[in-house]
């Protein structure tokens, strides 16, 4: 046995304090290698998810025409939060007449509309017009059965294969949010701490996949009961600059969590397209990625299973100051 040997405690923290400073070697790198690519200049990010459609107005399919005034917000927004590819509507009835049907379950979204209502005056006895509100329902084409949607998408599917140590990596995350499939959109709902992915084989590659979901699995890492960046009590706007940091956090995060499944080589282009879109958004320069690199440590060890003593985290809205 070696004097080195001999030096190690038996209950093997010098053994931990290695793979720790493996992990922050490797973060490290990451990081540069990000900053490196910031100063050559990159692409611009393009989405890694095939076949999505965009974000048209909703309409309604039996006249084709958009919705108006409060309309557009509600059902945009509806079909937003609900993961809708379509842009189209139609009633229960509408379903019926083009022989489809509304899927058992699904919840309409309501229509509002003023309807002139024709009566007298009660002081003159004249004819008059007032308006009334009147609503009806309506249903996404998604939430219906046997309907093509005149935007559905176009694109071929790619094979799936399994990645071994992303998918440690995944199931290994201790009280996860849970994680929903369909759709053409990846994102994170903090109120009720859930993940909606496309379906695997709507990426343009299997590493693509993974980094988008390491992505939204990193801003499940700030929900109120794990690293606690406030997403769910103190939710920011699109855009915002703490929205905009959030993001940075997210993208380094996945990078990081990339580099111990060995496939960071293959994303790391697109992430540093990301991460300089969100700089140009927030008008700040790749200082700002170091600053982010902190949090996304916490993140990526958080995700991974190590979990940070108490006096380590920072208030969360003083973290990535500067």
């Amino acid at each position: 046995m070696s004097d080195a040997a001999d030096s190690t405690p038996r209950d093997g923290r010098s053994s931990s304090r290695l793979g720790q400073q493996r992990e922050s070697d490797l973060y490290q790198r990451i990081t540069d290698q990000v900053i490196e690519m910031l100063d050559q200049g990159v692409v611009p990010w393009r989405s890694p998810i095939l076949g999505r459609t965009g974000g048209r107005s909703p309409r309604n399919l039996n006249s084709g025409k958009p919705y108006r005034g409060i309309n557009t917000f509600l059902l945009a927004f509806t079909a937003y939060a609900k993961g809708y590819e379509s842009a189209y509507w139609l009633t229960f009835n509408q379903a019926k007449e083009r022989g489809g049907n509304v899927k058992r379950g699904e919840k309409s979204s309501m229509v509002v509309f003023w309807k002139q209502y024709e009566t007298k005056d009660r002081q003159t006895g004249e004819p008059i017009k007032v308006p009334v509100l009147r609503y009806y329902n309506v249903f996404n084409i998604d939430q219906t059965e046997n309907i093509p949607a005149p935007d559905a998408p176009v694109y071929t599917p790619t094979p799936f294969n399994p990645i071994e140590a992303a998918e440690a990596i995944v199931n290994g995350y201790q009280d996860p949010p849970a994680i929903e499939f369909g759709g053409s959109q990846a994102f994170y709902r903090p109120a009720t701490d859930t993940v909606r992915m496309p379906e695997a084989t709507r990426f343009e590659a299997n590493e693509s996949y993974y980094s988008t979901l390491l992505h939204e699995l990193s801003h499940s890492s700030g929900h109120s009961k794990r690293l606690n960046r406030k997403l769910d009590t103190d939710p920011q706007p699109f855009g915002s600059p703490d929205y905009g940091r959030e993001e940075l956090v997210a993208e380094m995060s996945a990078a990081f969590l990339c580099g111990h499944a060995g496939i960071y080589p293959a994303v790391i282009q697109n992430t540093a397209s990301y991460i300089s879109g969100w700089l140009g958004i927030l008008k700040q320069d790749k200082k700002l990625v170091i600053g982010a690199a902190g949090q996304a440590q916490r993140s990526a060890d958080w995700i991974l299973g190590v979990k940070p003593d108490a006096e380590s985290v920072a208030p969360a809205d003083s973290q990535l100051s500067g």
